[in-house]
């Protein structure tokens, strides 16, 4: 089974939160943007402008909560869960959950068998906000993503 690569990697002048997704080659695979709306609204696009996918904060929440949207079919959601030294998130998406170290920086999503299905890792040194993600399986690409644009907006929201 092919791996599937991406490097997430956030815009340096936006108003709002926008990201640029490239592949290993170094090719535009998807484009984050940032909309104006009370919390988090992050909108994906295809290379050909489509729109794909949405990463929404709901409001009016005790802790961070963003549902995940493919079209405008709700496919899951993760929010954070309440604890003291290590930031962990509840995830209702494709019965997977986060493991990572206490910096957040790496991390990776596993299935209910402990199956590694992506793995994320910040590259230090950079101007902006830099992840390489790493998912075992091409078709939950978009997927992955959705999570780590959730968690990296919870995590900008807390900073």
């Amino acid at each position: 089974m092919d791996r599937l690569k991406l490097l997430f990697k956030q815009r340096f002048f936006s108003w709002f939160d926008s990201y640029d997704i490239y592949d290993e080659a170094g090719n535009t695979v998807y484009e984050v943007k940032g909309q104006l709306s009370w919390g988090h609204c992050l909108k994906i696009f295809d290379r050909a402008g489509r729109e794909i996918g949405t990463v929404q904060e709901k409001v009016f929440t005790l802790l961070p909560e963003f549902r995940l949207y493919l079209g405008d079919t709700c496919v899951g959601s993760i929010r954070k869960e309440f604890s003291f030294f290590k930031p962990r998130y509840v995830i209702d998406c494709k019965d997977w959950r986060v493991e990572g170290n206490f910096l957040e920086w790496d991390y990776q999503v596993v299935n209910l068998a402990g199956r590694c299905v992506a793995r994320i890792s910040k590259q230090l040194f950079n101007w902006t906000d830099t992840y390489v993600i790493e998912v075992s399986d091409p078709a939950d690409g978009l997927c992955a993503l959705m999570l780590v644009l959730a968690i990296d907006a919870e995590k900008c929201s807390r900073d």
